[in-house]
């Protein structure tokens, strides 16, 4: 059995929210590079230049990429023969409580009913997974409501087929237009239940940008909406061009037969997210 500090989760946590808001990890910053090498239009090129030079002084200068330093989500991959000594959740509430005060970092949440901000960035949303094993890994999403609040979910009927699920996926991020500061990831999650679907899209987005999907016929779908959102031409912060996304995730669940749950979790250019292994 592995035992883990409480204390080891909060330092891993506070390190993470400060790390995230200042260095974009290499794969989006390969994503945005590979996107301004390939843009046909003068102006989303060189905007594509000013967002990778942005990166870069946040990087060096230790400023936030974005204002927005977003609402914390965090996934804890638990080992079944890992023990937690102390109050595990406390323990990742404190760490996302440190880092933003360490990092000088904007504290946005706030209660949804009176608007009053916390003043501390928590509570911060967690998902745990329990699987065999010792390892414990945690990853953390800071997320920005510019593109959070340009997502979206659908209960389709299963006679809608996947062309359907697809054509939602495609509306939702063609008529969030220049809002969620494209060029976008895509999180797709589809099958499930509501709130399964609503989860898959928002953990794809963890995965290295531009990696595909492990089924071929996955793969094949998502290789075809992004073809089709830049297609359409939205562009680099809505200035057109042919970069509205660098990559559209989907993962899948077997669903019940009378439904076809599909969620679109939209992330900006600014993607942030940071992973560890304790």
């Amino acid at each position: 059995m592995k035992i883990i500090e409480a204390e080891a989760v909060t330092d891993a946590v506070r390190r993470m929210a400060v790390d995230a808001a200042h260095h974009l990890e290499p794969d989006i910053l390969d994503a945005l590079l590979a996107a301004r090498d390939r843009e046909t239009s003068p102006l989303a090129k060189n905007v594509l230049g000013m967002l990778i030079v942005n990166a870069d002084i946040a990087s060096r200068e230790l400023i936030p990429a974005c204002q927005d330093t977003g609402i914390c989500t965090v996934f804890l991959t638990l080992g079944q023969e890992v023990t937690i000594r102390g109050g595990l959740m406390e323990a990742i509430q404190h760490g996302v409580r440190l880092g933003y005060e360490e990092g000088f970092l904007r504290k946005s949440v706030c209660d949804p009913v009176t608007r009053i901000n916390t003043g501390t960035n928590v509570p911060a949303v967690v998902h745990i997974e329990v699987e065999p094993g010792d390892r414990c890994r945690l990853a953390l999403l800071p997320k920005g409501c510019g593109s959070e609040n340009m997502s979206g979910l659908q209960m389709l009927p299963p006679s809608a087929g996947i062309r359907g699920a697809m054509d939602f996926v495609v509306d939702t991020v063609v008529g969030a237009g220049p809002n969620p500061c494209p060029p976008l990831v895509v999180g797709v999650g589809m099958g499930g239940t509501f709130e399964k679907a609503a989860f898959m899209a928002k953990k794809s987005l963890l995965r290295p940008v531009g990696k595909a999907g492990e089924r071929e016929d996955v793969a094949r779908i998502e290789a075809e909406l992004l073809e089709r959102i830049n297609r359409e031409g939205r562009g680099v912060l809505g200035f057109g061009g042919c970069n509205t996304a660098l990559a559209v995730h989907v993962d899948v669940c077997p669903t019940h037969i009378a439904s076809l749950p599909v969620a679109v979790n939209i992330q900006c250019h600014s993607h942030r997210h940071k992973q560890v292994d304790l």
